[in-house]
């Protein structure tokens, strides 16, 4: 037993790990992941009570802006479905902003690319989860191809909010495939 105490208060090298079990150690990375000139994370603050919860989830200034989002009118907002499994990606529009929001009830991994041609996060590419109790806002700069995956059994839902009104006879929606960064981009990181 006091060989074991001694053991246990000693601390250990990666020459002390099973040689089977050593080649598979790696430490995860905490650096903070890349972000997306013009993206915005906005955390919604909730209350809880011991019968219900609440959020705030927009406030509109009397200017007529989103408060979280200076210079964002709302022009119309709408509300989508995603069936379980499904990709909905890549969207790109040239000149239309949209906030996504998803509800606790579902929960989506939601994909961003820069593929504007001139900005300094040309290429950078963000995964953020969404929903499921996270209750965050996300902001998407035209330009910002997005997307999303449902990776779980029941379908989900993205409420957005859009700058300018869908016109069909002249459409600010564009498509980039959705497997143009791998398929495995909509596949969960495992830890």
């Amino acid at each position: 037993l006091l060989g074991i105490i001694y053991i246990m208060n000693n601390p250990l090298t990666l020459d002390d790990i099973d040689p089977k079990i050593k080649s598979k150690v790696y430490t995860q990375n905490y650096d903070p992941k890349p972000s997306i000139d013009g993206v915005k994370i906005i955390q919604l603050k909730e209350m809880s009570g011991e019968d219900s919860d609440f959020s705030e989830i927009l406030r509109i200034t009397s200017s007529g802006e989103a408060q979280l989002f200076p210079g964002f009118r709302i022009a119309q907002i709408n509300r989508s479905t995603q069936i379980a499994g499904s990709v909905k990606a890549w969207h790109l529009h040239l000149i239309q902003d949209e906030v996504w929001y998803v509800p606790d009830e579902s929960r989506l991994l939601t994909g961003l690319w820069d593929v504007r041609a001139n900005s300094p996060t040309k290429g950078v590419t963000m995964r953020i989860p969404m929903g499921g109790g996270s209750r965050r806002m996300v902001f998407i700069p035209h330009g910002v191809a997005h997307g999303s995956v449902n990776l779980t059994v029941e379908t989900g839902i993205i409420m957005y909010f859009m700058n300018s009104q869908f016109d069909t006879k002249s459409p600010d929606e564009h498509r980039i495939p959705w497997d143009s960064l791998g398929s495995d981009f909509w596949t969960p990181q495992r830890d």
